[in-house]
């Protein structure tokens, strides 16, 4: 069967290539404000991360929160053992499900996560400076619906 024409050229401009531009930005904006809590607090971008979704979802599992931030359990498990030794994060397991842990944000990992949130907002206010209101709003949609389109792609084309 003959080849069809490819409407890309052969050659990949990286520079150029969606997913290598949105991993470049994103790495460019957490690693610009992950300077902020990895010098006032030793956290790291995962940790923060971790702290992040049991600020807003206490008593996750550490299944649930790698679902959510995306990142390998492996990962995940090697930065919550941090947060554990370091006492910002406890751990208890689940009275209906043995098989389960609960995680939660200690008495002093709420103090920074409460520190951080407002340095966050601001940072992400900066980033937003750049767009007028309707731009912002309209990449807000853009950002949203290519998140639920790559829920619907099955890794083939064509």
């Amino acid at each position: 069967m003959p080849k069809r024409p490819s409407k890309h050229p052969a050659v990949l401009t990286l520079e150029r290539f969606l997913p290598y531009r949105l991993s470049i930005l994103s790495n460019r904006i957490s690693g610009v404000i992950a300077e902020t809590y990895k010098d006032k607090f030793a956290l790291s971008i995962t940790e923060w991360r971790i702290m992040a979704v049991l600020g807003e979802y206490p008593g996750t599992s550490a299944d649930e929160v790698s679902i959510k931030i995306q990142i390998e359990k492996s990962i995940v498990s090697r930065a919550l053992q941090k947060l554990l030794a370091r006492h910002l994060v406890s751990r208890e397991m689940d009275a209906a499900d043995r098989r389960r842990h609960n995680l939660s944000l200690t008495k002093t990992g709420l103090e920074i996560y409460q520190q951080v949130v407002p340095v966050s907002y601001d940072y992400e206010d900066k980033l937003h400076e750049c767009f007028s209101k309707k731009e912002r709003e309209l990449f807000d949609s853009l950002i949203d619906r290519l998140y639920e389109h790559t829920q619907n792609i099955d890794g083939t084309s064509g």
